[in-house]
Formats: structure tokens, sequence, C-alpha cells
């Protein structure tokens, strides 16, 4: 078992040490459920009313904590709690599933594929025609990566993701489980003959460098050219991602959220959980859309929207207001 006195953890984060504990620290956890030897973290005042019945005897916090730690325990103060947790988090992280083989003999990789240096290839995992897979890049046993695929140096990708012909992943990604890459857009169009017709989708997916897609999660490929997600794309599990769309860079998307095809993202865009974003739709950069909100025309830069069809978030608390008002004098 890991275990760290509160100086070695400081010595990571380069915070100040406010009280004392002698007590080895052999585990991260939630403030309510931390016992003596485990360390927490208090990443908002409104938390700090949890640390007295906490039994932690560390709490990494930020550095305007207003409370003490009291007796046999101590706080590491930092500027980002949050940010320094991760820190600790990474110290106690167990290790990444074992590979006794760099390529496992049950692997089907073909002759014309190019597998570089300190790669390694689980069980069960098909390689295809022209493949390049960059250096030191992980891939979990039943992976289907199909021909023409580039994925880039210190990739991982789990268990059960499919990456579809002609499609590029960048360095330093993460796809996890059952991911799918590159599956055809959705596009129909009604025919009086023939029913709906499909619309070939001949395009494909190209992602930036330290992108992580979450587990089932679905990138479309493009009609045309391609689908594009910009480098540092955080995509949560859930997610679609329609054919032809664009993201800037560290674009967020929350879980169960969506865009429909050809919608562009700019940097930095927040898209909340179930969100949905009309086709064609533009969002600028660093713009919000609140959770569950339906956005059915372009935003601006900046800007936070919530509701269905959203609107700006101030316009969408007071309409609320009025509506919940108006409410209750009819039951009056």
């Amino acid at each position: 078992m890991k275990s760290y006195t509160i100086q070695e953890i400081n010595e990571i984060l380069k915070g100040v040490i406010v009280g004392n504990t002698s007590q080895n620290i052999t585990a991260p956890e939630q403030l309510e459920v931390a016992n003596e030897s485990e360390i927490s973290f208090i990443g908002n005042k409104k938390y700090e009313k949890f640390w007295s019945a906490s039994k932690a005897c560390v709490a990494v916090v930020n550095e305007d904590i207003s409370i003490e730690p009291g007796e046999d325990r101590a706080f590491i103060k930092v500027k980002n709690a949050d940010l320094a947790m991760s820190q600790v988090l990474e110290l106690f992280a167990p290790p990444t599933p074992l590979f006794t083989i760099d390529i496992h003999p049950t692997a089907v990789i073909d002759p014309s594929a190019t597998i570089c240096n300190g790669a390694r290839i689980g069980a069960g995992c098909y390689i295809g025609p022209k493949v390049i897979i960059g250096d030191n890049t992980t891939i979990y046993p039943n992976v289907t990566i199909l021909d023409e695929c580039t994925i880039g140096k210190n990739t991982v990708i789990w268990s059960g993701t499919v990456i579809r012909e002609r499609c590029h992943i960048g360095n330093d990604c993460i796809l996890h489980p059952n991911a799918t890459i590159g599956a055809d857009g959705f596009g129909f169009r009604p025919d009086p003959q023939r029913g709906l017709v499909k619309i070939p989708q001949i395009g494909n997916v190209i992602i930036g460098n330290s992108v992580e897609i979450g587990a089932n999660t679905c990138v479309d490929r493009g009609k045309f050219s391609s689908t594009v997600l910009g480098d540092g794309c955080k995509i949560d599990n859930l997610v679609q991602i329609g054919h032809n769309s664009k993201l800037g860079k560290f674009c967020i998307m929350a879980g169960n959220s969506g865009l429909a095809g050809s919608v562009t993202l700019g940097n930095g865009v927040i898209i909340g959980g179930s969100a949905s974003i009309k086709d064609h739709t533009t969002i600028g950069d660093g713009a919000i859309v609140g959770a569950g909100s339906g956005v059915t025309g372009d935003i601006p830069a900046g800007k936070t929207m919530l509701g269905y069809p959203a609107v700006e978030a101030r316009d969408a608390l007071k309409q609320w207001a009025i509506l919940k008002r108006l409410v209750n004098e009819s039951k009056k």
C-alpha cells in the first residue's frame, strides 16, 4: 500500500502546511467518508462546514480558508485546491492494466500497417491496411482500427473502441471504452419511389492533440470533408457529435449533450449535460450552454445561454421567475 507523510505530499504541491499531523497518508477520499489516515480537499468555502465531522487527517484547501484544522490535523494551503488534488490523485493512482507482451499474438495486424516504437496492442485487436500507430501508443484489447487511419504518439485507446477508415487521431489522446469514431453521419432524403434514400458519407474525422473522448461517445464522419475536434477538447460519455461539425480548441461537452450536423464551436465553448445544438449553428468563443438547453440559433462569443429554446441566462432566469409567480398566483 502506498503511503506518504504530509511533508512528502507538500513537496509536490508546494503549498503551505497549517497545523501538524504525524499520521501517514494512505489514500485520498471525499470529506464525508474519509478515515483517519486519508487526505481530502476543500475546494469551496461552502464545504468548510463538513470539516469538523470529517475524520480526514489532512485536507488540501484554498488559500482563503476561514477555519483551522484542529488538533493533530493539518491543511495544505494552495492557490487552487481542485488542481492540487489532481496531483494527489496521481500519487495514489493504481497501475494501468498489465501488458505482458507488447503485441498480443491474437491481435490481427495487416502487413501494410506501421506500428511505431513502443506501441502496445492488446488481445483481439484488429489493425487494418495502411494504418499507422504512433510511438508509445497503447491499444487495449478488442479495439478495431480500420483502413488508412493514423493514431499519434502516446495515445491510449480503451477496449471496444471502433475507429473507422481514414480517420486521424492526434498525440496524447484518450479514447474511453466503446467510443465510435467515424461512423456514418445521419443523412437521408425522402424519395417518392424509394422511401428514405441514404446519402453517402465520404468524409472522415480529424481529432487533434490531447483530446479525451468519453465512453460510448460517437463522432460521425463528414459527408464531404471532415468532422474536426481541436486540440485539448474534453468530451464526456454518451455524447453525439454530428457529421461535419467543427470544434475549436479546449471545448467541453458534458454527458448526453449533442451536436447536429455542421455545428461550429469556437475555442473554449462549454456545452452542459443533455444540451442539444441545432444543425448549421455557430457558437462563439467562450460561450456557455447550460445543461438541458436547446440551441436553435447562433450564439455570440462569451454569452451564457439557458432554456429551451435557449436565451441569455439572465433573460431565462427572469422568465422562470415570472412563470413561477404566475403559477403561484393562480393557486390563490
